[in-house]
This record gives C-alpha cells, sequence and structure tokens, in this order.
C-alpha cells in the first residue's frame, strides 16, 4: 500500500518542481517557531540585578532654582484657567523628588558581577554627584554602597558593597561580537522605580554611534528600557551579560522601542580596570585620524576605503617614536583589521600600556609592518600633549590667487595670518582666503583660514606652488587630487575633484 504525502507539504513539492522547471531555485521555507520562554531564565538572574538609591545634596537658593512667576488670577469660567493649571502642574511634576529641604533623590539600575567580593556595575550617570548610594536587593534588603570608580568616556561605574551583610548572586560577562542582529535578549531593571522589571527584545542593530562619547559602539534593542533602566543588565539566552544599559532614545521620555547598551566586551575591560586602579589606564597611540573616503583610496592607489588615515602624529607620542607618519593609513592593529576610522580608537583603548602593537600602514603605495609601545593616554592628557583648538572664522585681507579648479583663492601664510588664525609655528603651507559656494572646495567642507600643507603628496610654500600642482593635476588627467590641510594645527587629508571644465 502506497503512503500518501499530505496535501500541504504535496502543495509545497509541486511548488518548488514549478520553480525548477522555470529555471529557479526552489525558496526555502522557515517554520514558524515561537519565542522562546523566559520563566527560568529570568528568575535565575533576577537576584543579581539590583536596585540603586541615589541621594544628592543641592543648593535650594532661590538663584539655583528654575523660577516662573505665580499663576495669574483669572476670571472664573475663564478659557485659559485650565490651560494655566495644567502648565504649573506640568512645571511642578518635572521637579526633582525632595527630601528634606536640600537633597533630590534618584533611582537606577546595576547588577552584581563579582558576588565574592561585593562588585557592582553601573552606569556614571546614576550615582554621579551622589552623596550617598544604596543598593536595594531583590530581597528587598538594603545595602550601603561605595563608590570604587568610574568612566564618563563609557559612563560606566563601579561600586562595593560589604558582601559578609547578605549573600549576594552575582553574573557573568558574555561576548558582545556574538550577539547578531535579531537575537534574542532580555533586559531587568528598576524602571520608573517599579522595581525588578524584565522586558525581553532583539538585538535591533549593532556598532551603534549616537556621539556619546568617543568610543560609542552600542548594542540597539527593542526590549523595553525606560527610567531607572540605566546601568541595568542585558543578557543573552544562556544568561551572560552581553550589554550594561544607558540610554535611549524618546521623544516622549518613555520606551519607544529603541534602547542603547554599551557592549559587553568594552564595559568589561573598563570595569576590570576601575576595580584593578580605581581610574581606567587606556592604550595611547598619538594620533589624530580620518575618514578614508573612496576618493581618498583613489587618490593612494588602495583600491578601496578602508582603514584610519593619520592626519597628524602628535609629538612625543608612542606613534612618533614608532616612525608612524602623516598620510599613513592604518590597515591593521595588533591583529584586528580596520575596516572604518572609528574601530581604531577603541582597539587602541582596549590595549594594555606598555605592551608592543604590531601595526599595518600603507604609505606610498605599499605596506609596512611597524611595531609600536602604547603611552598612557589619561598620562598624556594630563600632561596637555592632547588638545583642541577651535576654528577660525574672519577674512584675511591679502588678495588671493585664484585656483579656478577646486574654487579656492590662496594666499601667502604672513607672521600676521599665523597669529590671527592660530597657525603655529610648525606648520608652512598656503592659507585659504576664498572658498567658492559652488566648488568642489567647498563641497568638501574646506574653510577659510585653512592651511594647505600639501597638494597630490607634494609640500606647497607658496601660492603659485600650490597652483601648478593642481593644474598638473588636471593636466594628468586626474579626476581628484589629495590635498593636506591644517585647521588650527588640526589636520586632515581631503580629496577635491577636479572642475576641468575651469
Amino acid at each position: 500500500m502506497t503512503a500518501k504525502t499530505p496535501a500541504p507539504k504535496r502543495a509545497l513539492m509541486s511548488l518548488a518542481i514549478a520553480a525548477m522547471l522555470l529555471g529557479a531555485a526552489p525558496a526555502v521555507v522557515l517554520a514558524d517557531t515561537p519565542p522562546p520562554s523566559f520563566e527560568t531564565l529570568a528568575e535565575k538572574l533576577l537576584p543579581a540585578v539590583v536596585n540603586i538609591s541615589t541621594t544628592t545634596t543641592i543648593d535650594m537658593s532661590s538663584r539655583n532654582m528654575p523660577q516662573i512667576p505665580d499663576m495669574p488670577q483669572l476670571p472664573p469660567g475663564s478659557p485659559f484657567e485650565d490651560f494655566f493649571r495644567e502648565f504649573y502642574d506640568q512645571f511642578r511634576n518635572r521637579q526633582p523628588q525632595q527630601r528634606g529641604d536640600n537633597k533630590i533623590s534618584a533611582l537606577g539600575s546595576g547588577f552584581v558581577i563579582d558576588a565574592a567580593n561585593g562588585y557592582i556595575v553601573t552606569n556614571n550617570h546614576v550615582i554621579k554627584d551622589a552623596d550617598e548610594i544604596r543598593i536595594i536587593l531583590q530581597n528587598d534588603v538594603s545595602l550601603d554602597a561605595t563608590l570604587v570608580g568610574v568612566d564618563d568616556k563609557t559612563d560606566l561605574a563601579v561600586l562595593k558593597v560589604d558582601p559578609k551583610v547578605t549573600p549576594l548572586v552575582d553574573v557573568k560577562w558574555g561576548d558582545s561580537d556574538k550577539a547578531r542582529v535579531g537575537s534574542w535578549v532580555l533586559a531587568i531593571g528598576n524602571p520608573f522605580g517599579l522595581g525588578g522589571s524584565v522586558t525581553a527584545g532583539i538585538v535591533s542593530a549593532r556598532q551603534r554611534d549616537i556621539n556619546a562619547g568617543p568610543y560609542d559602539d552600542f548594542i540597539q534593542t527593542d526590549a523595553s528600557i525606560n527610567r531607572g533602566n540605566s546601568g541595568g543588565p542585558m543578557f543573552n539566552m544562556q544568561g551572560e551579560v552581553i550589554g550594561v544599559n544607558t540610554a535611549i532614545f524618546s521623544p516622549s521620555g518613555g520606551s519607544v522601542g529603541i534602547g542603547f547598551a554599551v557592549p559587553s566586551n568594552l564595559a568589561q575591560n573598563v570595569v576590570e580596570q576601575l576595580i584593578k586602579y580605581g581610574k581606567t589606564r587606556r592604550g595611547w597611540l598619538g594620533v589624530r585620524i580620518q575618514d578614508v573616503t573612496d576618493d581618498i583610496a583613489e587618490s593612494l592607489g588602495l583600491g578601496k576605503a578602508q582603514g584610519a588615515m593619520v592626519s597628524s602624529v602628535m609629538e612625543k607620542s608612542p606613534a612618533a617614536d614608532a616612525g608612524l607618519q602623516t598620510g599613513d593609513i592604518i590597515l591593521r592593529f595588533n591583529g584586528h583589521d580596520i575596516a572604518h576610522m572609528r574601530q581604531l580608537p577603541r582597539l587602541v583603548a582596549a590595549t594594555e600600556v606598555g605592551k608592543d602593537a604590531a601595526v599595518t600602514v600603507w604609505r606610498k603605495g605599499k605596506k609596512l609592518e611597524l611595531k609600536v609601545k602604547l603611552g598612557q593616554l589619561e598620562q598624556a592628557e594630563e600632561s596637555g600633549l592632547i588638545n583642541s583648538k577651535p576654528d577660525a572664522k574672519s577674512v584675511p585681507a591679502a588678495k588671493p590667487l585664484q585656483v579656478s579648479a577646486v574654487g579656492l583663492g590662496l594666499v601667502p601664510l604672513t607672521d600676521a595670518l599665523r597669529e590671527q588664525y592660530g597657525v603655529g609655528d610648525s606648520t608652512n603651507g598656503v592659507l585659504v582666503a576664498e572658498v567658492k559656494s559652488d566648488s568642489p572646495a567647498a563641497a568638501r567642507g574646506i574653510a577659510v583660514g585653512d592651511v594647505i600643507i600639501e597638494v597630490d603628496q607634494k609640500e606647497v610654500v607658496t601660492p603659485e606652488a600650490a597652483k601648478a600642482q593642481f593644474e598638473a593635476a588636471v593636466k594628468a588627467g586626474k579626476g581628484s587630487v589629495l590635498v593636506f590641510i591644517s585647521r588650527r594645527d588640526d589636520r586632515r587629508f581631503v580629496a577635491l575633484k577636479l572642475d576641468k571644465a575651469k
């Protein structure tokens, strides 16, 4: 007796056969799978997540408190009465919760990362400027906490409680690099002061840059994260911490399904340093870098846009000692390929201070291998080796030499112009006096006050020499030319398209 194929399977087989007969590959049919159950996982993890309560003393003098005039006296039944009452009620509701006459309280979340020693991780903004910090466990036990260390660059902080007072439960770090877009995640925290609340969602995106700091690499999730969730953990389905919930995007102030977490592979390194040293000890290379655009890659014969381009090398830096040069493109650092510029700062910062790191650079059409012994970022900052200056705005009076191919007017760099635009004695070149509004230079952000140091990787010290280099590039049939500029001693490379019609 011949077994019959069920009707649904016969339909799928018929579709596949028809597709093959038409020369197309059969479609992949994915079975619908229900979301996993979170009960057991949540029950296991909740005891390790804590609520954080802080108290801060504030100056209650009238000059430091927001003031609004008294509510106006309106005739009974006035149509404006409800409007003004609603406005004043909303204003009062936005004021900090006050304790006594000069204290405010705030709430956040955290998680125990080392039960034996009582270490707890949270966000820096949760405990910033707090005079008192208390930890409330899931069983409502309240403990005094002391601050171990903070890092404002990643918005992380480590607290410590006495582990002898009550048994603690901790959780372990996971590998955030293994979290893929679409992976299930669990967030636990203290939203709006409600206590241990569990929400679930997926990883919505990776490597988000939200301009929160120099090492932005956030995991985005649609798991509900609200005020009070800050500092709480984001878990994978193995119960490992893969992120520290830090920020939300919300026009209304509540969850709209866009939350951000510091990835564990970044947070773990920071936390370990804070526990060991009480502060961070980041690696320091000593270069300013910029993105490698398609135009720059083409100008340098790189093939494709990749790596981080060195726009300047700081004096007395590890990079200077290792022989890195302005114009180098860093393709690989300490065993990691650099696909995009912003990968490099995170890799350097996470590398041990004093360690020799292998660096692969692209220089004048060839790959070079260098060794650099990393310094410490914090020491460089304290010593003043790292600084920045504002852009110049005024216009020089000298009559500029016009370079029509890129839309620039150039003048010699005099002592008076150096002082006017804050150009250091070590910078030589020609000053940009004019930028045509519809020119290739304007499209690339060249501004009045910029100093052009090189054109097509050749130094220029007069407007005539610079113009000759641009015209030579046009004559050679190049579509763009690489220009090295300095803006208040902040240097970068720009690939300018050439307007051959001019």
